[in-house]
């Protein structure tokens, strides 16, 4: 990637990740890992973490594409940090909702073996169009905890709702009437 952004030969970087290799490494261990070309050859390819692609980039020459790169890299590992952090935050905050959607649904009168399961899959599929485990599968099949891979919008979106159905379950609504609501439904009530 950062042959590619600078226009730089992906070899001549590779020469000097080897070159910088001891300077890298005071930033964590150096991986490589050979990826197939379209030639059909192999190539190895570096895996560096933040803090060894900043020092890399420093170490090219500061050509006007070189330095449009720096200031996206670095204004990319920023926003990332800026939204990791707001991911924490948001489920330092979710744990008490999730407590307390967890006691609702155990009240619940309509409740069954599956209820827990089915409201979460309920709201991870308004907020994201997938259930529980198609979310897991297609952003990260090794995370436990399918909140974890919500982006910190939708970890919004995610706590709004589940407030909604906290109130939901409360006032003894359906499993089909709370679907309807979280779908935009209205409900009708008989006099």
């Amino acid at each position: 990637m950062i042959a590619e952004h600078t226009n730089n030969n992906r070899v001549s970087v590779r020469r000097l990740v080897e070159k910088h290799q001891k300077r890298l490494e005071k930033f964590g261990k150096v991986v490589f890992q050979m990826q197939p070309l379209p030639s059909g050859q192999k190539a190895k390819v570096y895996k560096l973490n933040e803090q060894q692609a900043t020092l890399l980039i420093t170490f090219l020459d500061n050509t006007d594409q070189v330095a449009d790169f720096k200031t996206a890299l670095v204004d990319e590992f920023f926003k990332m940090r800026d939204e990791l952090t707001k991911r924490k935050i948001n489920r330092i905050e979710e744990k008490p909702l999730r407590k307390t959607l967890t006691d609702a649904v155990k009240e619940w009168e309509h409740r069954t073996d599956w209820s827990y399961n089915h409201i979460s899959n309920l709201l991870y599929k308004a907020v994201t169009g997938m259930n529980a485990k198609q979310l897991k599968k297609a952003r990260n099949p090794k995370v436990k905890a399918s909140l974890d891979v919500l982006t910190s919008e939708e970890q919004e979106q995610y706590k709004q709702l589940e407030t909604r159905v906290i109130g939901y379950l409360l006032a003894q609504m359906t499993f089909d009437q709370i679907k309807a609501m979280l779908n935009g439904g209205t409900l009708q009530v008989a006099e």
